[in-house]
C-alpha cells in the first residue's frame, strides 16, 4: 500500500522524488505482491503543483514535468499489478496518475475525475496524451478533453474510466481485491508484457518531449 499524505498530493520536485523512491522500495520487495495507491481525506491527487511551478519552482518547470511523465510511464509498465484506490478528487495530473494504474476503483459518494487542461490553457504533452489514449475510448477522450468537465464516480463507470466504485470505507479493500489474484505472477514477465502492450505510448513517455500539439 502506497498512501500519499501531502494534502492535495500535488506534483512537485519533492513529491515526484518521494513517489519514485516508494516505487523503488516496492520493486525491491520479495514474494507475491501488488501495488495499491491511495490518498487521504477528499483528494486522491490534484495534479501539478502550479503555485510552486509558477513561483519558486519555475526554473525546474521543464525538468519536473518531464520527470512526471517518466514516472507515469514507469507506473504504467510497473512489474506487478497496480490499482488506484481513488478516495477523492483526481484532477489533471492526478487523473493521469490514476490512469497509469492497471485498475481504478473510485469512491462512490464523493470526488470527481477531471482533465481540465483546456480550461487551464495547458495543452497535453505528447507523453500525457499517449497515456490517456491507452485508457479512454476515442469518444470519451474527445468529450472529456475538449470539455474539461468533471465526472462523478457513477459516470466514470459508464464511460469506462474506472473499473468500479465503492463506499469510502471499502475503496482500498476493493482495490486490493482487484489485484489479489495477480500477486503471484512473475514480475519480469508482467513488466515485459506491459511494455509490449503499451510499447508506443511508453516510448513517447520515456522521451518526455513537452512540445504539445506538434
Amino acid at each position: 500500500m502506497l498512501t500519499m499524505r501531502a494534502g492535495e498530493n500535488r506534483f512537485n520536485r519533492i513529491f515526484i522524488d518521494d513517489f519514485n523512491a516508494a516505487l523503488d522500495e516496492v520493486e525491491r520487495s520479495e514474494g507475491p505482491a501488488a501495488l495499491v495507491t491511495t490518498g487521504e481525506d477528499k483528494f486522491y491527487s490534484n495534479g501539478l503543483d502550479l503555485d510552486w511551478l509558477m513561483g519558486e519552482g519555475a526554473p525546474q518547470f521543464t525538468a519536473v514535468v518531464a520527470d512526471l511523465i517518466k514516472m507515469l510511464g514507469r507506473l504504467m509498465t510497473f512489474p506487478m499489478a497496480t490499482a488506484a484506490a481513488m478516495n477523492g478528487h483526481a484532477f489533471a495530473g492526478g487523473a493521469m496518475l490514476s490512469l497509469a494504474h492497471d485498475f481504478r476503483i473510485m469512491r462512490a459518494d464523493r470526488g470527481y475525475f477531471c482533465l481540465p487542461e483546456i480550461d487551464l490553457r495547458m495543452p497535453f504533452a505528447p507523453g500525457m496524451m499517449a497515456l490517456i489514449k491507452t485508457r479512454l475510448t476515442p469518444g470519451v477522450l474527445r468529450d472529456l478533453l475538449l470539455s474539461g468537465k468533471r465526472v462523478n464516480a457513477a459516470d466514470c463507470v459508464t464511460l469506462g474510466v474506472v473499473d468500479g466504485t465503492a463506499a469510502v470505507t471499502d475503496v482500498v479493500g476493493n482495490a486490493i481485491e482487484r489485484v489479489a489474484a495477480l500477486t503471484d505472477k512473475d514480475r519480469g514477465t508482467m513488466g515485459a508484457i506491459k511494455r509490449g502492450m503499451y510499447y508506443e505510448a511508453h516510448s513517447i513517455m520515456q522521451r518526455a518531449d513537452l512540445s504539445a500539439g506538434k
